[in-house]
Parts: structure tokens; sequence; C-alpha cells
């Protein structure tokens, strides 16, 4: 097992694949990146040298990824609820952000249904209920 930027590589897997473990490489930053540094994608894990393993070392310290990452989506966050944009207050409401629908759908982010007017009926049932007791 290969270990770079304390993930561990897949000796098996392409190394176009096992880039992507990391969190903020996608498949496109990942042949991107071996582009670059001229690394035939359909090399295994283990085939690669030290050096090559050094060059990736040397391009991921420069991405944004991993820990890095999510402090920096998370601070974007809070940034967006403390001024009080529209997408800060979706946040805060836990609703979709980007503009889709949620009359019908939205399930994920709004939870399980929840039934609405049944109290109604039910608190009608046990007046009803307490009344017949009383007249007894």
């Amino acid at each position: 097992m290969t270990r770079i930027a304390g993930i561990e590589l897949n000796d098996k897997a392409r190394i176009s694949y096992a880039l992507t473990t990391f969190k903020g490489i996608g498949w496109s930053l990942s042949k991107k990146i071996l582009d670059s540094l001229k690394i035939d994608h359909s090399k295994r894990v283990s085939e690669l040298s030290q050096k090559d393993i050094a060059k990736i070392i040397g391009v991921l310290d420069e991405q944004i990824i991993e820990g890095e990452l999510i402090r920096k989506v998370r601070n974007d966050m809070a940034r967006l609820k403390s001024i009080s944009s529209y997408r800060g207050l979706r946040h805060l409401r836990s609703l979709p952000v980007r503009g889709q629908r949620t009359r019908s759908n939205a399930r994920t982010k709004r939870g399980k249904r929840k039934t609405v007017g049944a109290f109604r009926k039910e608190a009608l049932g046990k007046m009803q209920q307490q009344k017949a007791k009383k007249e007894e």
C-alpha cells in the first residue's frame, strides 16, 4: 500500500483511479495532474517509481484537498450565514440552495414527510370520548 498525504492507495488500482480517492480530486483533475507529470494513466500504483510518487506529492501539495477543503467549504457556508445572504438563509433552514423546487421534491434536504391536519381529528375524537365518559 502506497501512502500519499495520509491516504493509502490500493497497489492494484490504476493511478488515474487511485488519485480520485482524495477528497477534492475527481477524474478530470486526476487526468490533468497525470498529463502535466507525463505519467501513463494505465499504470498501476505498484508500478510507480519513487520519483513519480514524489512528483505526485509535489502537485498534491499545491491543491486544496481533504481536511483543508472541508474547512474551506465550512468557512464559506458560515460566512454566507453570518452576512444573511439568500444562500446562507437557505443553508440555515435546511432547504435547497441552488434554486431547486421544494413543493414536490427536496426530500433528502427536508427530511421525512410529516402529515399535517390529522391533529384536529384526533383532538375531536378525544373530546367526544371525554364527553361520553362524563355523561355516564
